[in-house]
């Protein structure tokens, strides 16, 4: 089954006019993407492609600063937020089992006005990258309203536990991420630009540059292309969510591949991931005990502990 794309003008940022019926029927298709396939293509959300593009361009400025630059920014050097900075090529595996992945990455996870930012030659670059999370922040807050309505359950049942979305007691992270060119005669055995994996939240949102790479697992056990698709921003279920949902939601597994041979381009993706706040409880909504309570920090912290074993 391929990944549906879905109209969400109904919806789309700072539309205020809204109609039960219409907010029912988007539930609806939400609910058959993210039980079937576990990913959706989102349109006319209100993020336009200008906006998607600047954040490319700062970002992209920044990855091909020296690297002695960017280790200034390096995740783990702030003491308010382990999660925020510069994350250099083959530091993660985000598949434990294969080598490093082949990619680069900033993550943007604490918004306070109090650490330090990238400036040399990326004037611009917190402005951007806050001002993107924060628009992502407010499409996702929509997006978990419909989710929670396809439940039937209150529409405020996921957004209850997702109060301090952009503070220090809330991990969700914009990631901008950078796969430079490959040589083939340095690629160790089994190494991708990004391992085989499924994420660790709520839900996240991708935007992807034309390149493509990106596989999602579908439930008939094969892999199929995500590829871009200019204007929309790709979504998906992490696995929080589907332990939320007694797993009607579906995580669904997905990995970008090496670019063919002689292919000596890169490729950028913004990934937003959203994760409930530190505190909150993810227990089953529909009351069952297929998946034991968790606390929502611990879980993400055992995910980053796979991910990062190898360093």
């Amino acid at each position: 089954m391929e990944i549906p794309v879905i109209d969400f003008s109904v919806y789309e940022l700072e539309n205020t006019n809204l109609s039960v019926d219409n907010l029912k029927k988007l539930s609806d298709e939400l609910r058959s993407a993210f039980t079937e396939v576990g990913f959706v293509y989102l349109k006319n959300t209100g993020i336009s492609q200008d906006e998607v593009d600047k954040v490319m361009v700062v970002s992209k400025k920044f990855f091909c600063l020296p690297e002695s630059m960017k280790r200034t920014f390096s995740r783990g050097s702030f003491s308010c937020n382990g999660n925020h900075g510069w994350v250099s090529v083959e530091t993660e595996s985000l598949n434990p089992r294969r080598p490093g992945d082949l990619k680069e990455a900033f993550n943007t996870a604490s918004l306070r006005s109090d650490i330090s930012w990238p400036s040399e030659g990326v004037d611009d670059f917190r402005d951007v990258q806050v001002s993107f999370f924060l628009r992502c922040k407010e499409l996702s807050l929509r997006v978990l309203r419909l989710m929670a309505l396809g439940l039937g359950l209150e529409s405020e049942a996921f957004l209850s536990a997702h109060k301090h979305i952009g503070s220090d007691v809330n991990g969700t992270t914009l990631r901008a991420l950078y796969y430079p060119p490959v040589n083939s005669r340095c690629v160790k055995g089994d190494q991708l630009r990004c391992g085989e994996h499924s994420d660790y939240g709520s839900i996240t949102l991708v935007f992807q540059s034309p390149e493509g790479g990106l596989q999602v697992l579908n439930r008939a056990g094969e892999y199929i292309s995500a590829p871009s698709i200019p204007g929309t921003v790709l979504i998906n279920i992490a696995d929080l969510m589907q332990r939320w949902t007694s797993d009607v939601y579906v995580s669904a597994v997905h990995r970008v591949l090496l670019p063919p041979a002689g292919d000596s381009g890169t490729r950028q993706s913004l990934a937003f991931f959203v994760q409930p706040d530190d505190e909150a409880i993810i227990s089953c909504c529909d009351g069952s005990d297929k998946y034991p309570p968790v606390k929502s920090i611990d879980y993400l912290l055992s995910r980053f502990k796979d991910s990062y074993s190898k360093k």
